[in-house]
Formats: C-alpha cells, structure tokens, sequence
C-alpha cells in the first residue's frame, strides 16, 4: 500500500525529533525531510534542515534510525531544492556538490531516495537551458546510481513570481520535457517527484502523466490549488501565476484526489505521497501548521488507509 506523509518544509523551527512526534501524532507514515545547508535562505520553504547532510556521521545515523523507530515514522526521502542551472556560477555550483551530498546521506541512512529540482537559468529558453542541463546532471545521475539513489525531479516550474519571469527556475515542468530529459539521459535512476497541483494552474491534465510516466513516479507530493477565474479572466494567462492561483490543502482546490489515487494505484504505485503545505492561511503559527497537516491526514485517510 502507499504510505502518507508530508514534507518538512512545514515545520521549520522544530528540531527532528519534533517532527517526527507531530507526524505520529497526526497519523503519518512516513516524512521527506528538508535537507538544505545549514544557514537561512530568503525563498519561502527553502533553507530548512532537519539532517544536515554535512555531518552525518555513523553515530548521527543511529540517533536518527533510533527516532524513526520510536516514533513509528519513516523517511520517505530526503528533499532539497535548489537551482543548480542558476545563471550565477557559484549558486549553481553549491548546489550541484550539496545535492550530491544529499544524494550520499540517502544511501547513508538507507533511504535511497533524493528529490530536487533541475534548475533553470529562466532567461534563456529550454533549448538554450539543455546543453548545461545535461553537462550538470549527467554526473549527478551516475553518482546516483553507483550508490542505487533513486532521484525524483519535482515538476514545479517556480515561476510564480516577477523576479522569476519569463522561464521559471526550474526546467522540468511539462510532460513533453520530461519525456525529453528521460530519453536524453536514461536511467532507472532518474525519475518524477510528481506534484499535480502545478500542472493544474498550467492547463495540463494532471491525470494522464500518471499512466506516461507509471516507471517514473519515485514519489509524490499532495498539494492543491484553486485557480480565481474571475481573477484570471482579469489578467490572462500571461500575467505571473500568483495573480491567479492558490495552493491550497488538499481536498480545497481543483483536484480530484479520488480519480488521482484511483489511477495511481491502477498504473502500480504503491510508494509515498506526501503532503506539501503551502497555503498561507495555516502559516502564521505552529498551532495552525499543525493543524493544516491533521487536516490533511484526515481528508486523505480516505484515499491512502492506514497500514
């Protein structure tokens, strides 16, 4: 059976063990675990970490199998989203070596799962981006491989906002790239991290990459969204993204997460799905983070049965 969780993201003043106690207070299976470098990052849900990759030690590993087991919780992957086709040189780079250490603390604690995002220099085209995606990404695979990690690739295209036009940051948005980047560079190694909430505000049939991409689905993030039509109707589709939607918790937004688990299960995958709170209404104290994440478990309890 699939097993639910949520991201970490959401929890960012609680140590580990912390989150790990909310998890299986509010009923999860299992948490991805934010595992930025140490240090504050000025993007909402980013600079968060819950294992700092850089010093995991033997000893450090035990300690955090220790609390998994005393919690009942697992780790369904460790998660960092950068940019590593940052058009600023030493940004891109930085990320490229964390994620690779990223990459070698999954296979540390036995996780071997990795989720990330591609990257993107949101100036140039995605034809001028391919070049520098494979060169970056082509070592970062085969390092994933020699340590069997399974890489999955979140699908958020991060354009939202005017400093990310008119590309986005992150290239992996459609199906028609990553049918693309899976073919260009092969790997039973390399994979989705599948969100459907932005292929929602992008017109896209969040369904039909299900049943495309069955052998891609590493792991899954819950999110929803809800598209204002009077807004967009006011400002097109042209204008930036955040003019016209909402991620919202799901069961709140425009997708049907009955159809969505129904054919999830039909295409044969029976790993994570976790939740991914971005909906600003919950954010503004640790009691209504909380509370955004037992309402969520309770909404998708009825689609992901406890074990």
């Amino acid at each position: 059976m699939m097993q639910l969780g949520f991201t970490t993201a959401i929890l960012p003043s609680q140590s580990l063990e912390e989150v790990f106690s909310v998890a299986s207070d509010c009923g999860y299976d299992c948490v991805e675990v934010m595992c930025w470098p140490a240090g504050k990052d000025a993007r909402r849900y980013a600079g968060i970490t819950h294992i700092d990759v850089a010093g995991l030690d033997d000893a450090k590993v035990s300690e955090i199998h220790a609390l998994s087991a005393k919690y009942g919780v697992a780790i369904s992957a460790l998660g960092y989203y950068p940019n590593p086709l940052s058009p600023n040189q030493q940004e891109a780079e930085a990320a490229v070596a964390h994620f690779r250490d990223v990459i070698a603390a999954a296979a540390k604690l036995g996780i071997y799962r990795a989720n990330s995002f591609i990257g993107r220099d949101w100036t140039k085209s995605v034809d001028e981006n391919w070049p520098r995606f494979l060169e970056t990404w082509e070592p970062i695979i085969r390092y994933a491989e020699s340590l069997n990690v399974k890489v999955g690739i979140e699908n958020c295209p991060m354009f939202f906002t005017g400093d990310e036009w008119p590309g986005g940051k992150n290239l992996a948005h459609s199906p028609a790239i990553w049918k693309r980047m899976f073919t260009d560079l092969p790997s039973d190694h390399f994979g989705l991290n599948f969100d459907p909430s932005h292929l929602v505000w992008q017109q896209i049939d969040y369904l039909l990459p299900l049943r495309e991409f069955a052998d891609k689905l590493f792991h899954v993030h819950a999110k929803d969204v809800r598209i204002d039509r009077e807004k967009l109707n006011q400002v097109g589709i042209l204008a930036v993204p955040n003019d016209y939607h909402t991620p919202k918790l799901p069961g709140m937004g425009e997708i049907d997460w009955g159809r969505f688990f129904s054919i999830l299960g039909d295409v044969g995958y029976r790993g994570p799905v976790c939740v991914e709170v971005e909906d600003r209404i919950f954010e503004d104290s640790d009691t209504n983070r909380k509370l955004s994440l037992q309402q969520s478990a309770t909404y998708l309890r009825n689609f992901v049965p406890r074990r």
